[in-house]
C-alpha cells in the first residue's frame, strides 16, 4: 500500500516539476537594472516557470546539504513507513568533512522525524541514517537519487551522498530549480523546511533536544517562505534554495557559492527588494 501510493504521488510531483523553465516576463516584468548579487550563481523564476532573473545558471557546482532535499524525496517516494523507528549508529558518522552531531550512537527517532531535522537543521547523520536504511542499503539509496534526478530533467547533476557532505554532490542552478520546484510538492518537505524550532527524544532516559532551522529569513516578518533549505561545505560556499511570496507572487530562488555565512541571505533580500522596486 505505501509503495503504491508512492508512486502515483511521485509521477505528479514529477509532471509538474518537468515544466520547463522559460524566459517570459512574469508579474515583475519592466524590471531596471540587475541587483548586485555575491553569489556565484542565482536563478529566480515565478510558479509557472519564467525566468526573473538569472545569474551564471548552468556552471555545475558543488551543492552541499541542498542534497539533502533530494534524499528527503526519495525517502518519500519509497513507501516506507515514516513512524518506523531507525537508529543511528556509527555507520552514520561524518568522515569526510568531520563535523559533529547531537545525534550520539543509539539515538533513535522515526524516519519523519530524521526528516525533519535533516530539512530544517541539516542534521547530517539522520540523512545518512535514512540512507542507510533504504531497503537496498546506501548504494541503492545513491542510486535512487541520481534516478529521480534524471526524471526530474536535471541533466547537469549527481549525487555521490544523502547528507551532502561529498563535493561530488553537483548541480547547476537550472537543475537545482526543478529540483526546488519538485520539494514543493511534499508536504513534509514543506513542513520540515519552514519548521523554526522542534524537540524531540532520542533517547529514552534523557531529556528533549532542541533544534533549530538554518535560515534565519523564516524568522524575518517581511518574508512569506513556504520552502527553504541552506547548505554549507568550504567547496560549495555557502547556498541557499527557497520558494517564497513576493508582492502576493510565489516565486523559487537559488543561490550557489556564496563566500561570508550571511551572504545568501543578503543576497535574498537584494533580490526581494529589487523585485519590489517596480511597485514603489
Amino acid at each position: 500500500m505505501y509503495l503504491i501510493k508512492a508512486v502515483f504521488y511521485a509521477a505528479a510531483v514529477l509532471i509538474a516539476a518537468a515544466q520547463p523553465l522559460s524566459s517570459q516576463a512574469s508579474n515583475f516584468t519592466g524590471l531596471e537594472g540587475k541587483p548586485a548579487l555575491r553569489s556565484a550563481s542565482a536563478l529566480v523564476v515565478n510558479a509557472e516557470g519564467n525566468v526573473i532573473y538569472g545569474k551564471d545558471i548552468d556552471t555545475v557546482r558543488p551543492i552541499a546539504s541542498i542534497t539533502k532535499l533530494m534524499s528527503a524525496m526519495v525517502v518519500i517516494d519509497s513507501g516506507l513507513d515514516l513512524d518506523e523507528k531507525i537508529t543511528v549508529t556509527r555507520a552514520d558518522r561524518d568522515l569526510i568533512q568531520l563535523t559533529g552531531s547531537r545525534l550520539e550512537f543509539g539515538a533513535s527517532l522515526s524516519r519523519r522525524e530524521m526528516i525533519m531535522l535533516a530539512i530544517m537543521s541539516s542534521e547530517n547523520r539522520a540523512a545518512t541514517a535514512l540512507g542507510r536504511n533504504y531497503p537496498d542499503g546506501m548504494a541503492g539509496f545513491v542510486e535512487q537519487m541520481n534516478r529521480k534526478a534524471a526524471q526530474l530533467g536535471m541533466d547537469n547533476s549527481h549525487f555521490t551522498d544523502p547528507a551532502g557532505l561529498m563535493v561530488e554532490n553537483t548541480a547547476s542552478a537550472r537543475d537545482l530549480m526543478k529540483m526546488v520546484r519538485a520539494a514543493q510538492g511534499y508536504e513534509l518537505i514543506r513542513r520540515a523546511s519552514t519548521t523554526t524550532r522542534i524537540e524531540v527524544r532520542p533517547y529514552a532516559k534523557r531529556g528533549p533536544l532542541v533544534y533549530g532551522n538554518t535560515n534565519r529569513l523564516l524568522k524575518n516578518k517581511s518574508w512569506e517562505i513556504g520552502l527553504s533549505k541552506t547548505g554549507y561545505i568550504n567547496e560549495a560556499g555557502r547556498c541557499l534554495v527557497m520558494q517564497a511570496n513576493i508582492e502576493g507572487e510565489r516565486v523559487s530562488i537559488v543561490l550557489l557559492n556564496s563566500f561570508g555565512k550571511l551572504t545568501p541571505f543578503g543576497d535574498s533580500n537584494r533580490l526581494r527588494k529589487w523585485m519590489l522596486a517596480k511597485s514603489s
